[in-house]
């Protein structure tokens, strides 16, 4: 298969300039606030997002150092596939988090419950649908018994560079 390229259509500022300290998930991160510096060419695309309450935010984990196929996520200390995780050190390190959306002004896009390093690289925005996005009796395998941990995981580093 061909090689997949992508271009980023903006970038994350947020208060976290390191992985570390950072929150694991967006769940987590209730009310930190962040920005999103859409690149003037696709400005235009931000038409309509108006009204829409949380966006769906893909990005690149430029900060990642390698990939793993077994990782040890936050909430646990056992190895886990890394298609079973959230783990940033995945064959193509893409990140996902739903935020909140509060303003549009220009190219500013301005976010809360942010979970990403500032100067991310922004790879695409979403709207948030929760007749789309929403799955009643959803399982969540081994993150069942750990999920309570998930407002103390913070990032420690182990996967940057």
């Amino acid at each position: 298969m061909n090689e997949i390229t992508y271009k980023p259509i903006g970038i994350v500022h947020s208060s976290f300039k390191e992985p570390k300290t950072v929150p694991s998930q967006a769940a987590a991160s209730k009310g930190s606030k962040g920005t999103l510096e859409i690149y003037p060419q696709y400005a235009e695309g931000l038409k309509d997002l108006k009204g829409v309450s949380h966006l769906i935010l893909l990005y690149h984990f430029s900060l990642v150092k390698d990939c793993k196929l077994l990782v040890k996520p936050f909430l646990d200390d056992q190895l886990h596939g890394v298609f079973a995780t959230r783990s940033p050190a995945r064959p193509n390190p893409i990140g996902i988090s739903t935020v909140r959306l509060t303003k549009i002004e220009n190219n500013t896009v301005h976010i809360q419950d942010v979970d990403i390093v500032h100067c991310t690289p922004l790879l695409d925005i979403k709207p948030y649908v929760p007749k789309f996005d929403d799955r009643k009796n959803a399982k969540i395998g081994w993150f069942k018994d750990k999920i309570d941990k998930l407002k103390d995981a913070r990032d420690d580093g182990r996967f940057c560079k």
